[in-house]
């Protein structure tokens, strides 16, 4: 899972405490990843994202987050069905970009449950992401439910990947964590915001950012 990985606080180039997951989804210039909205709101300094963060190891590297995307909806009243976030992270030194070397999942739009998942999450109290496969179920017409314990704080922004490969461990992100109850009051239940026609829209607007 390459293309998955951790959310990190920096301080002098310096990684703090990871706080949220994050995935690489392919774009034309190979430089978004997709989160929860939530788990930007009230942070300040630098964000590194962490692909493939396992027990203190950085394999993909780290890279530096230099724009969020997330819809008007959430800036405006964080409106849980717009509880999603596309980041852009810088080149490395000579321009390699973080899809060159992780690879990327596919980002989907409008799929609607039941889907067989698996889901990716960093809890803030490890130091290596917790999976788990289950068949989402409609919650609500603008939400997805995932069941499946182990989900503590920190697996925000965790995707729900569709049609995983087991060889290339490529798939579909058809949901993150996130959404109703910013993803779930217990380890036990997750949600998400259902990926739809405005998600489709906000991933256009960060492509246009590039």
């Amino acid at each position: 899972m390459a293309a998955v990985g951790a959310l990190f606080s920096e301080n002098s180039g310096q990684l703090g405490a990871h706080f949220c997951t994050a995935t690489v989804v392919h774009s034309p210039h190979g430089d978004l990843a997709v989160t929860a909205a939530h788990c930007l709101s009230g942070t300040s300094g630098p964000i590194a994202f962490v692909p493939g963060y396992a027990n203190g190891q950085q394999p993909y590297g780290s890279w530096q987050v230099i724009r969020v995307y997330t819809d008007q909806a959430w800036q405006s009243a964080q409106d849980p069905d717009h509880d999603v976030a596309f980041l852009r992270v810088s080149p490395a030194s000579d321009g390699t970009r973080v899809e060159d070397v992780t690879g990327a999942e596919q980002l989907g739009a409008g799929s609607a449950a039941p889907a067989l998942v698996q889901v990716i999450g960093y809890p803030d109290s490890a130091d290596q992401p917790v999976l788990c496969a289950n068949w989402t179920r409609s919650f609500s017409p603008t939400q997805l439910e995932f069941d499946c314990g182990g989900y503590t704080q920190g697996t925000s922004g965790g995707p729900f990947l569709a049609g995983l490969s087991g060889t290339s461990g490529q798939g579909t992100v058809i949901g993150v964590i996130g959404g109703y109850q910013q993803g779930g009051d217990t380890p036990e239940v997750s949600y998400s915001a259902v990926f739809g026609a405005a998600v489709a829209v906000l991933f256009e607007t960060a492509e246009a950012g590039g």
